[in-house]
């Protein structure tokens, strides 16, 4: 179908709708709900056949828009809670996979830069770790113990003072959108080097598989969340760049409020991954199976919760278009 002759046929039924959201309070909210389900099939159409037109644009800000209107006056369920973790977190990410996957290459591509740095100069993990921290490793290594750090402090205030700095650093990755996607970019590129630093510096001293053994206990939910949280950095800057059909205001609060929910949904992940470095890390003479079991089993759940099941959701939409 030619776009002005969807548009054609649609266009009324769009007005209709826009009009009835301005007067929801005096809407059922089952109607409001049918025709929000007729509306995003409309949408996943215009995605698969017009994407980046206007049209697509319109439908999906008028999406939003009903989307929130809905639940503004839907009574709080008991399972408000649950449905938040099982519908509403996926639906967010299922509308986010492009900054999800930039996200992603980003970090990927600045730890490759880092463990190339090192490689090239030793003394770059100076510059990016500080000398205190490497010095202290190279002592670690020479009395055989090179993971030693992890068991400096009681598990109690490891746990506390990690967990925060994890949430402070997502938090600065979101709040960091502000200055557009360059600014939340940049964040994640620092960590991603000091990643990378870390890993070409253990492998210097034949240490690598020692090492992401033991680091990747805690850092496979750890370092997923810090990238993830960037997500919602990417959120909130392209909002206020690319408003749409929206003021630019309006899309910049949306944006906001989605990026929250996507650091709230992290803020288990950072809890178990504090719980793993401070009670688990420590233990560095860990059966390999057991360290196998956490870290495939980490990952696996970042992957289908962030990963596959929006992707499922995003192409269920879709499909729904063309039937």
């Amino acid at each position: 179908m030619r776009e002005v002759t969807f548009l054609r046929k649609n266009a009324e039924k769009w007005k209709t709708f826009e009009a009835q959201l301005k007067n929801h309070t005096k809407e059922k909210a089952e109607d409001l709900a049918e025709l929000y389900i007729e509306l995003n099939n409309d949408l996943a159409y215009a995605q698969s056949c017009y994407p980046d037109t206007k049209t697509a644009q319109y439908l999906n800000d008028l999406s939003i828009v009903a989307h929130n209107a809905i639940y503004r006056n839907k009574k709080e369920r008991s399972s408000r809670f649950i449905t938040f973790w099982t519908e509403e977190v996926p639906e967010i990410f299922s509308y986010r996979l492009k900054e999800l996957t930039a996200a992603i290459l980003v970090f990927l591509f600045f730890t490759a830069v880092g463990v190339l740095s090192q490689q090239g100069n030793n003394d770059f993990a100076r510059l990016i770790l500080g000398d205190s921290y490497v010095n202290m490793t190279i002592t670690n290594i020479e009395d055989g113990d090179p993971l030693a750090v992890y068991k400096e402090h009681t598990q109690m205030n490891m746990f506390f003072a990690i967990t925060f700095n994890n949430i402070r650093v997502s938090f600065i990755n979101f709040v960091m959108g502000i200055f557009t996607v360059f600014g939340t970019g940049y964040i994640l590129m620092k960590n991603a080097i000091m990643v990378g630093v870390f890993v070409n510096f253990f492998a210097g001293y034949d240490l690598l598989n020692e090492a992401m053994l033991v680091i990747f206990i805690h850092g496979a939910l750890e370092l997923s969340a810090i990238t993830i949280s960037a997500v919602a950095g990417f959120t909130l800057g392209n909002s206020y760049l690319f408003p749409g059909t929206l003021k630019r205001t309006e899309a910049f609060a949306r944006g906001a409020r989605e990026g929250i929910k996507m650091l709230i949904s992290l803020v288990p992940v950072f809890i178990a991954a504090g719980f793993l470095e401070s009670f688990v890390t420590r233990y560095t003479e860990m059966p390999l199976f057991l360290s196998l079991f956490i870290i495939f089993g980490s990952f696996a759940f970042i992957i289908g919760y962030y990963i596959i099941l929006p992707l499922k959701i995003n192409l269920a939409r879709n499909k729904a278009a063309h039937v």
